[in-house]
C-alpha cells in the first residue's frame, strides 16, 4: 500500500502531473469567478494533457503504428540498413566521445544480432544536423566495432538529416554496391513511415523492427490513470509519426536522378508523382 501511495504522490508532484493539477485548479478558479469560458478552456487543456500522459492512450496510438509490423520468421538479406535515431554528442564514453540515443541503441543492438546471424554488411545511415556536430553514423560505427562487427562490414552514410534523406542516400549506396535484398532495421513505430519512403524510392526492403512498444494486454493496474512523462513522450512520438506519414505520402521525391538502376530492383520514380500508400 505504501508503494502505491508513493507512486501516486510522485506522479502528481513531478511533470506532467504537477502541470495538470495547476491547470485544473486554475480552471476551476476561473470557472467559479465568473470567467467560465476561460475556466473551461484551461480545464480542458489540463484534462487533455492528462489524457496524453496515460498509458492506454499512448499504447493505443502505438498499436496503430505497429499494426502489421512483425519480425520475419526467416531473416535473409545481403545487407542490413540501420537507420539513425539521434545521438548524445560530446558526452564521454568508454571508447570515445558521443553515445547513441536510447532509441538508436535498441536499433543498433538489433542490427548487431542480425549481422552475427547473417554475416551481411551494415549500412549505417545518419548525418549531423549542424556542421559542428559529429554525424551519428560515426558514433554508431564505433559501437558496432565494439560489439564485434568487423570494420570491413560497416558502410557509412553520413549526409542524411531525416528519414527522407536516409532513403535517398541509402538507395544510392545499394545501387552502387549491387545490394538486392536489404533488411531494414528501425524502431517498430517508425517502420511504416520508413517503408513508405523507401518504397517511393523503389527500394524493396524487408522490415526488421526493433523496440516494439504496443502491449496487447489490457490489464487495469494502479498506475493506469496516473500521468507519466514516459507515456506523454510516447504519445508525442506517435503523433509525430502520424504527421510524418501524412507529409511523406504527398511530398515530392528529391534526388532520384542520382540513383542508378540496381539489378533486381525496380526503377526509382523520377516524376515526383508517386502517391503510393501503405495499409494501416
Amino acid at each position: 500500500m505504501l508503494f502505491v501511495l508513493k507512486k501516486i504522490i510522485s506522479a502528481f508532484l513531478l511533470p506532467p502531473g504537477s502541470f495538470i493539477i495547476v491547470l485544473i485548479a486554475f480552471g476551476i478558479r476561473f470557472f467559479f469567478s465568473r470567467r467560465r469560458s476561460c475556466g473551461i478552456f484551461v480545464m480542458t487543456m489540463g484534462f487533455l494533457l492528462w489524457g496524453m500522459s496515460l498509458g492506454p492512450v499512448s499504447n493505443y496510438l502505438m498499436k496503430g503504428l505497429e499494426h502489421g509490423i512483425t519480425i520475419p520468421e526467416r531473416i535473409q538479406g545481403d545487407v542490413i540498413i540501420l537507420l539513425g535515431a539521434g545521438a548524445y554528442d560530446g558526452v564521454r564514453d568508454l571508447t570515445g566521445i558521443g553515445t547513441p540515443s536510447d532509441d538508436m541503441m535498441s536499433r543498433l543492438v538489433t542490427a548487431v544480432r542480425v549481422q552475427k546471424r547473417t554475416g551481411a554488411p551494415v549500412i549505417v545511415s545518419g548525418g549531423a544536423l549542424r556542421k559542428t556536430d559529429t554525424p551519428e553514423s560515426w558514433i554508431a560505427r564505433r559501437f558496432l566495432r565494439d560489439l564485434g562487427v568487423p570494420s570491413g562490414k560497416i558502410i557509412i552514410e553520413d549526409r542524411s538529416k531525416d528519414t527522407g534523406e536516409n532513403a535517398r542516400y541509402v538507395a544510392e549506396l545499394c545501387a552502387r554496391h549491387g545490394f538486392r535484398h536489404p533488411l531494414l532495421v528501425t524502431a517498430a513505430y517508425h517502420m511504416k513511415r520508413s517503408l513508405l519512403i523507401f518504397h517511393r524510392y523503389r527500394l524493396t526492403v524487408t522490415p526488421l523492427p526493433s523496440s516494439l512498444r504496443y502491449d496487447s494486454r489490457n490489464d487495469i493496474k494502479y498506475n493506469t490513470f496516473l500521468p507519466s512523462i514516459k507515456n506523454l513522450s510516447a504519445t508525442v512520438l506517435a503523433l509525430n509519426e502520424q504527421l510524418g506519414l501524412l507529409y511523406y505520402r504527398w511530398a515530392p521525391l528529391q534526388g532520384t536522378e542520382n540513383i542508378p538502376a540496381t539489378p533486381g530492383q525496380p526503377e526509382p520514380d523520377r516524376t515526383n508523382k508517386d502517391r503510393t500508400r501503405i495499409s494501416r
